[in-house]
Protein backbone atom coordinates (compact mmCIF):
# COMPACT_ATOMS: atom_id res chain seq x y z
CA UNK A 1 0.00 0.00 0.00
CA UNK A 2 1.16 3.19 -0.78
CA UNK A 3 4.42 2.01 -2.72
CA UNK A 4 6.25 4.29 -4.16
CA UNK A 5 10.31 4.29 -5.23
CA UNK A 6 12.67 6.39 -2.95
CA UNK A 7 12.82 10.32 -4.58
CA UNK A 8 14.75 13.03 -2.57
CA UNK A 9 13.54 16.45 -2.15
CA UNK A 10 10.01 18.03 -2.35
CA UNK A 11 7.83 16.59 -4.64
CA UNK A 12 5.94 19.53 -6.47
CA UNK A 13 2.94 18.41 -8.65
CA UNK A 14 1.91 19.42 -11.88
CA UNK A 15 0.74 23.28 -12.31
CA UNK A 16 -2.83 23.12 -10.63
CA UNK A 17 -6.45 23.56 -12.36
CA UNK A 18 -9.78 23.66 -10.67
CA UNK A 19 -10.69 20.92 -12.06
CA UNK A 20 -11.68 18.55 -15.04
CA UNK A 21 -14.78 16.75 -13.65
CA UNK A 22 -12.90 13.60 -12.85
CA UNK A 23 -13.17 13.81 -8.84
CA UNK A 24 -16.28 13.67 -7.14
CA UNK A 25 -19.10 16.32 -6.75
CA UNK A 26 -17.21 18.34 -8.87
CA UNK A 27 -20.39 19.62 -11.17
CA UNK A 28 -22.60 20.30 -8.36
CA UNK A 29 -23.66 24.22 -8.25
CA UNK A 30 -25.89 23.94 -4.91
CA UNK A 31 -23.72 26.33 -2.56
CA UNK A 32 -23.19 24.79 1.07
CA UNK A 33 -25.53 26.22 3.64
CA UNK A 34 -23.58 26.01 6.78
CA UNK A 35 -26.78 24.96 9.11
CA UNK A 36 -26.47 21.88 6.55
CA UNK A 37 -24.87 18.16 6.68
CA UNK A 38 -24.19 17.03 3.44
CA UNK A 39 -24.01 13.50 2.77
CA UNK A 40 -21.62 13.45 0.00
CA UNK A 41 -19.08 16.20 1.26
CA UNK A 42 -19.42 15.43 5.00
CA UNK A 43 -20.62 11.89 5.90
CA UNK A 44 -19.59 9.05 3.42
CA UNK A 45 -15.79 11.10 3.75
CA UNK A 46 -16.05 10.09 7.20
CA UNK A 47 -17.48 6.61 6.69
CA UNK A 48 -15.14 5.61 4.26
CA UNK A 49 -12.14 6.55 6.17
CA UNK A 50 -13.27 5.01 9.47
CA UNK A 51 -15.13 1.87 8.14
CA UNK A 52 -14.43 0.74 4.79
CA UNK A 53 -11.44 -0.71 5.43
CA UNK A 54 -11.03 -4.78 4.31
CA UNK A 55 -12.47 -7.08 7.01
CA UNK A 56 -15.09 -4.26 8.09
CA UNK A 57 -17.80 -2.60 5.96
CA UNK A 58 -16.54 -2.70 2.45
CA UNK A 59 -18.60 -4.76 0.16
CA UNK A 60 -16.55 -8.02 0.33
CA UNK A 61 -16.44 -8.49 4.19
CA UNK A 62 -19.88 -6.32 4.75
CA UNK A 63 -19.60 -7.57 8.90
CA UNK A 64 -23.08 -7.93 10.00
CA UNK A 65 -23.83 -7.71 6.96
CA UNK A 66 -23.36 -3.85 6.73
CA UNK A 67 -21.95 -1.92 3.75
CA UNK A 68 -20.82 1.65 4.36
CA UNK A 69 -19.33 2.24 1.22
CA UNK A 70 -21.93 4.28 -0.84
CA UNK A 71 -25.54 5.57 -0.45
CA UNK A 72 -27.79 3.30 -1.63
CA UNK A 73 -25.99 0.51 0.79
CA UNK A 74 -25.50 2.55 4.10
CA UNK A 75 -29.83 2.79 4.00
CA UNK A 76 -30.29 -0.23 2.44
CA UNK A 77 -28.08 -2.14 4.72
CA UNK A 78 -28.20 -0.06 8.20
CA UNK A 79 -31.11 1.13 10.59
CA UNK A 80 -31.29 4.27 9.56
CA UNK A 81 -34.11 6.60 10.31
CA UNK A 82 -34.57 9.59 8.32
CA UNK A 83 -35.20 12.55 10.75
CA UNK A 84 -34.08 10.70 13.90
CA UNK A 85 -30.67 10.04 14.76
CA UNK A 86 -31.66 8.25 18.05
CA UNK A 87 -33.44 5.82 16.70
CA UNK A 88 -30.86 4.83 14.24
CA UNK A 89 -28.43 1.99 14.68
CA UNK A 90 -26.08 3.70 12.70
CA UNK A 91 -25.76 6.60 15.23
CA UNK A 92 -26.52 4.50 18.17
CA UNK A 93 -22.94 2.46 17.55
CA UNK A 94 -20.95 5.29 17.59
CA UNK A 95 -21.80 6.54 21.10
CA UNK A 96 -21.80 2.86 22.83
CA UNK A 97 -19.32 2.30 25.86
CA UNK A 98 -19.08 -1.47 25.50
CA UNK A 99 -15.70 -1.60 23.75
CA UNK A 100 -17.71 -4.66 22.14
CA UNK A 101 -20.36 -3.01 20.53
CA UNK A 102 -19.00 0.33 19.77
CA UNK A 103 -18.15 1.19 16.19
CA UNK A 104 -15.44 2.06 14.73
CA UNK A 105 -14.43 -1.37 17.13
CA UNK A 106 -10.75 -1.64 19.19
CA UNK A 107 -7.63 -1.47 17.84
CA UNK A 108 -9.54 1.79 15.84
CA UNK A 109 -10.04 4.76 17.22
CA UNK A 110 -13.35 5.81 17.95
CA UNK A 111 -14.69 8.97 15.60
CA UNK A 112 -14.51 12.30 17.79
CA UNK A 113 -17.12 14.61 18.47
CA UNK A 114 -17.18 16.55 15.97
CA UNK A 115 -17.64 13.77 13.58
CA UNK A 116 -20.42 11.95 15.75
CA UNK A 117 -22.34 15.46 15.83
CA UNK A 118 -22.20 15.50 12.09
CA UNK A 119 -24.16 12.02 11.44
CA UNK A 120 -26.54 12.81 14.02
CA UNK A 121 -27.21 15.94 12.36
CA UNK A 122 -27.44 14.77 8.99
CA UNK A 123 -29.71 11.79 10.08
CA UNK A 124 -31.74 14.19 12.33
CA UNK A 125 -31.68 16.66 8.66
CA UNK A 126 -33.54 13.42 6.77
CA UNK A 127 -30.41 11.68 5.58
CA UNK A 128 -30.25 12.76 2.74
CA UNK A 129 -28.02 11.56 -0.52
CA UNK A 130 -27.34 15.58 -0.99
CA UNK A 131 -23.96 17.56 -1.95
CA UNK A 132 -22.78 21.00 -1.95
CA UNK A 133 -20.05 23.10 -3.88
CA UNK A 134 -18.03 25.30 -2.18
CA UNK A 135 -14.57 25.55 -4.08
CA UNK A 136 -12.66 29.11 -2.73
CA UNK A 137 -9.72 29.13 -5.12
CA UNK A 138 -8.29 32.77 -4.23
CA UNK A 139 -7.78 31.93 -0.42
CA UNK A 140 -4.48 30.88 0.99
CA UNK A 141 -3.87 27.29 1.72
CA UNK A 142 -2.88 26.57 5.81
CA UNK A 143 -1.96 23.27 6.93
CA UNK A 144 -4.41 24.19 10.21
CA UNK A 145 -7.39 25.95 8.75
CA UNK A 146 -8.03 23.87 5.21
CA UNK A 147 -5.29 20.84 4.53
CA UNK A 148 -5.67 19.25 8.50
CA UNK A 149 -9.46 19.18 8.31
CA UNK A 150 -9.07 17.63 5.02
CA UNK A 151 -7.13 14.63 6.15
CA UNK A 152 -9.32 14.34 9.09
CA UNK A 153 -11.93 14.00 7.60
CA UNK A 154 -10.83 11.66 4.96
CA UNK A 155 -8.01 10.00 5.59
CA UNK A 156 -6.69 9.68 9.18
CA UNK A 157 -9.33 6.94 10.26
CA UNK A 158 -7.12 4.13 8.36
CA UNK A 159 -3.80 6.20 8.67
CA UNK A 160 -3.38 6.58 12.52
CA UNK A 161 -3.02 4.70 15.93
CA UNK A 162 -0.41 1.77 16.84
CA UNK A 163 -1.39 0.01 13.31
CA UNK A 164 -2.22 2.50 10.98
CA UNK A 165 -2.80 1.22 7.57
CA UNK A 166 0.49 0.81 4.77
CA UNK A 167 2.39 2.23 8.00
CA UNK A 168 1.48 5.84 6.88
CA UNK A 169 0.38 7.94 9.74
CA UNK A 170 -1.58 11.32 8.45
CA UNK A 171 -2.54 12.15 11.91
CA UNK A 172 0.78 14.94 12.41
CA UNK A 173 2.25 17.40 10.41
CA UNK A 174 5.67 15.96 10.41
CA UNK A 175 4.36 12.36 8.35
CA UNK A 176 2.40 14.31 6.18
CA UNK A 177 5.26 15.95 5.37
CA UNK A 178 7.38 13.02 4.35
CA UNK A 179 4.82 11.97 2.05
CA UNK A 180 4.35 14.95 0.33
CA UNK A 181 7.88 15.16 -0.03
CA UNK A 182 7.98 12.00 -2.00
CA UNK A 183 5.06 13.08 -3.89
CA UNK A 184 2.96 9.70 -2.99
CA UNK A 185 0.48 12.10 -0.96
CA UNK A 186 -0.24 13.64 -4.91
CA UNK A 187 -0.11 10.79 -6.51
CA UNK A 188 -2.31 8.63 -3.99
CA UNK A 189 -5.14 11.29 -4.31
CA UNK A 190 -5.22 11.25 -7.45
CA UNK A 191 -5.35 7.89 -7.89
CA UNK A 192 -1.98 7.40 -10.11
CA UNK A 193 -0.66 4.09 -11.49
CA UNK A 194 1.68 2.45 -8.72
CA UNK A 195 0.02 4.24 -5.44
CA UNK A 196 -2.75 2.73 -3.87
CA UNK A 197 -5.54 5.18 -4.10
CA UNK A 198 -6.70 6.95 -1.32
CA UNK A 199 -8.98 6.95 0.04
CA UNK A 200 -9.21 3.65 0.25
CA UNK A 201 -12.85 1.77 -0.85
CA UNK A 202 -14.02 5.28 -1.72
CA UNK A 203 -14.85 7.95 -4.14
CA UNK A 204 -11.80 10.00 -5.46
CA UNK A 205 -11.71 13.39 -3.51
CA UNK A 206 -13.23 16.42 -5.20
CA UNK A 207 -11.38 18.10 -7.89
CA UNK A 208 -11.93 21.11 -5.48
CA UNK A 209 -10.06 19.31 -2.56
CA UNK A 210 -7.80 18.06 -4.79
CA UNK A 211 -6.61 21.46 -5.51
CA UNK A 212 -6.53 22.99 -2.04
CA UNK A 213 -3.88 20.65 -1.17
CA UNK A 214 -2.09 20.64 -4.35
CA UNK A 215 -1.63 24.62 -3.51
CA UNK A 216 -0.55 24.14 -0.25
CA UNK A 217 2.41 22.03 -2.10
CA UNK A 218 3.13 24.49 -4.38
CA UNK A 219 3.17 26.89 -1.95
CA UNK A 220 5.70 25.14 0.31
CA UNK A 221 3.75 22.69 1.93
CA UNK A 222 4.61 24.86 5.36
CA UNK A 223 2.78 24.05 8.82
CA UNK A 224 1.08 27.43 8.64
Amino acid sequence: MWSTSCTHGTYIPDPINTGNGNGNNTNNDTPCDPDSVYFVNDIQPILTSNCTMSGCHDVASHQDGVVLTDYSHIISTTDVDPGSASKSHLYKVLIKTDPDKIMPRPPMNPLNVTQISLIKKWIDQGAKNNSCSNCDTTAEMKYSLQISSILQTNCVGCHSGASPSGNIDLSNYTNVSMVVSDGRLVKSINHITGVSPMPKNGNKLSDCTIYKIEKWIQNGAENN
